[in-house]
C-alpha cells in the first residue's frame, strides 16, 4: 500500500480508500451488502494496507455506518483508522432532517457517531453544497464539531468550484476550521473536474479524493452486473456515446495488456498525480485486488492517448444538472490502436 498526505494537513491515508456505498441493508438497494457480506471485503482492504473508509450517513439510510463500523470494531484498532462520514441528504422525517443548517449539523454528527458507536469521526464531510443555508452558518457549525473533539477535520463534496472558494474564504476570514478533503467524481468518462476544480484545490493544498473511478461500473467493462442494470445513476451520467467510446478504449488497452479493464481505468485515475486517495467499492476481493495491482500499472503514452481520445466536454456532474448532459463524439484512434476493434459492444 501507499500512503500519503490530505493536501498540506498532517493526516496519512492509503491511496486506496475503501468506498461503502455497496454494504448497509438491501431494502435500500438491491445490490447492497448486508454486514456478513461486508466483512470479508473490509478485512481484505484492512489487511492490505487501507487506512482510509468513507462512509455517509446517506447510505442506506444509516444502516450503512452501522454495518461497516460494526465490522471495523472486530478486525481493527480505531487509532489506526482514518474514518470519513458526509451529512446533507435527508434520511428520516422532518423539514430539517437534511441541508446543511446548524441544527442539522448537530442533530446529523450525533446521529452518525450514535450508529458508528465511536466518539469521534476522522473527517466529516459535506455531501454537496446547500444553497438554502447561509455558509456562514455551515461553516460555524462544523468548527463547532471540531472544536467540540467530535471530528478531527472537515472535508467537502461534489460542488463547483466558485461554492468552494467561497466555503474557504468563510473559514479563512472568521478562523474556522478550513477543509482538508475535496471528494469528487473522477474518471476517464467524466474529467469536468479538471478544468478548475482540481487546479483550485492543487493551490489552495486541499487534498482530492476521487470516487466513481470505474464510472459508477461502466468502465469494469462488465454490462451484465446488477448495478450495471439497477443503477438509475450510472444511466443517468454514462449514457451517452462518448461515455461508452471511453469504456471501449479502456478494454482495448486492457486486452492489450492481458489485464481486466477495471485496473486499466484505475491506473488511469492512480496515475495522475493530483490524486491523494481513489475510492474502491469492491463486491469482492478480487476487485479489491484489481485497485491494489493499478498502484503499480504504469500506463504509456499511446495508452494514456486512447483512454484519453474519446473525451469531450460535458455538464458538470452535481445536483444541479441532472438531465442535461451535452452530447458527445469521440476523436479517432491513432498509433497501434487504430482499427483495432474490442471486444465490448
Amino acid at each position: 500500500m501507499q500512503y500519503t498526505r490530505l493536501g498540506r494537513s498532517g493526516l496519512k491515508v492509503s491511496r486506496l480508500c475503501l468506498g461503502t456505498m455497496n454494504m448497509g441493508s438491501k431494502s435500500w438497494k438491491p445490490w447492497i451488502f448486508d454486514e456478513s457480506e461486508s466483512e470479508p471485503i473490509i478485512g481484505h482492504a484492512l489487511d492490505n494496507g487501507v487506512n482510509f473508509i468513507d462512509l455517509a450517513d446517506f447510505y442506506s439510510a444509516g444502516a450503512g455506518e452501522e454495518v461497516v463500523c460494526n465490522v471495523l470494531r472486530k478486525l481493527a484498532k480505531r487509532d489506526e483508522l482514518v474514518i470519513t462520514t458526509k451529512l446533507g441528504y435527508p434520511i428520516g422525517g422532518g423539514v430539517n432532517n437534511g441541508g446543511h443548517s446548524r441544527k442539522h449539523v448537530f442533530d446529523a454528527i450525533e446521529g452518525s457517531l450514535s450508529r458508528m458507536k465511536t466518539d469521534y469521526v476522522d473527517i466529516y464531510m459535506l455531501h454537496y453544497f446547500d444553497t438554502e443555508t447561509p455558509i456562514e452558518e455551515t461553516m460555524q457549525a462544523l468548527d463547532d464539531v471540531v472544536r467540540s473533539g467530535k471530528a478531527r477535520y472537515i472535508g467537502v463534496s461534489t460542488m463547483y468550484t466558485w461554492q468552494f472558494a467561497r466555503i474557504l474564504s468563510v473559514c479563512e476570514q472568521n478562523g474556522w476550521a478550513r477543509p482538508i478533503n475535496m471528494q469528487l467524481q473522477w474518471n476517464a468518462a467524466y474529467r469536468e473536474e479538471e478544468r478548475e476544480m482540481i487546479p483550485f484545490c492543487m493551490d489552495q493544498g486541499v487534498g482530492v479524493s476521487v470516487f466513481s473511478p470505474l464510472a459508477r461500473g461502466l468502465l469494469s467493462c462488465d454490462m451484465t452486473s446488477i448495478r450495471n442494470q439497477t443503477d438509475f445513476f450510472t444511466h443517468e451520467m454514462y449514457n451517452d456515446t462518448s461515455s461508452r467510446a471511453v469504456a471501449r478504449s479502456v478494454a482495448s488497452v486492457a486486452e492489450g495488456r492481458g489485464i481486466n479493464a477495471a485496473q486499466v481505468a484505475q491506473a488511469w485515475v492512480l496515475g495522475k498525480t493530483e490524486v491523494s486517495s481513489m475510492l474502491v467499492g469492491a463486491d469482492n476481493q478480487s476487485q479489491f485486488d484489481s485497485a491494489l495491482a493499478a498502484l503499480e500499472t504504469e500506463l504509456d503514452a499511446e495508452e494514456v492517448y486512447e483512454i484519453e481520445r474519446n473525451y469531450t466536454p460535458c455538464d458538470v456532474i452535481n445536483d444541479y444538472t441532472a438531465g442535461k448532459r451535452i452530447p458527445r463524439d469521440p476523436r479517432p484512434a491513432q498509433g497501434r490502436f487504430a482499427g483495432m476493434q474490442s471486444s465490448v459492444a
